[in-house]
């Protein structure tokens, strides 16, 4: 996707470690037209799936699951980190957090995630796969259907998708990065 890849190489920022800041444009700062984009550019890569129910986990994930969400008439039932006081009868799993390095305890209402649903988990960044490995526990949990993952930037080096096809899930990723070596970001091409 040529809009989201110009994006990365002019405003995305590399720091040792492996770590991408897209914070000016995906998960801080949002750019809805590209979120447009990208939401767009998923569901075709996604048309012929059914499905029936966007997922995907707080907090950046929200922005380009609730433009699918409403590009789709779909609803969009995001993953919470923390157990809210209100919450009963729920799903839970652990998911460790590259980025905050520290482990989270996710939820989801069990009226949310059912035997009925056929879900596309939607996400920020695919890097080694953690949360998209918690989403799948989720999922198994309740019964719901996994019928793809996307998500908007792939850091190949670090073998998440490895993680999730594994377990035969269908994975789309708009922009796969395959080094930041030296702080370079080397983007594939499509």
């Amino acid at each position: 996707m040529k809009l989201l890849r110009d994006r990365i190489l002019r405003d995305g920022k590399c720091y040792p470690g492996g770590i991408l800041k897209v914070d000016k444009f995906i998960n801080h700062q949002m750019d809805p037209s590209l979120m447009k984009a990208c939401a767009v550019e998923l569901i075709r890569r996604f048309a012929s799936t059914e499905v029936n129910k966007i997922l995907t986990i707080e907090a950046s994930g929200i922005a380009p699951a609730i433009m699918m969400g409403f590009l789709l008439d779909l609803p969009v039932v995001f993953a919470k980190k923390k157990k809210p006081s209100t919450m009963d009868d729920m799903l839970s799993t652990r998911v460790f957090s590259f980025t905050k390095q520290r482990e989270y305890h996710v939820v989801i209402s069990k009226e949310y995630l059912t035997p009925k649903d056929k879900v596309i988990f939607i996400d920020d960044f695919l890097a080694y796969g953690n949360a998209a490995k918690g989403i799948i526990d989720l999922c198994h949990q309740s019964g719901a259907e996994i019928v793809g993952m996307g998500f908007i930037i792939e850091k190949a080096f670090q073998r998440g998708r490895e993680v999730i096809e594994k377990q035969g899930i269908r994975v789309e990723s708009l922009a796969i990065v395959d080094s930041l070596d030296n702080c370079q970001i080397k983007l594939r091409n499509e």
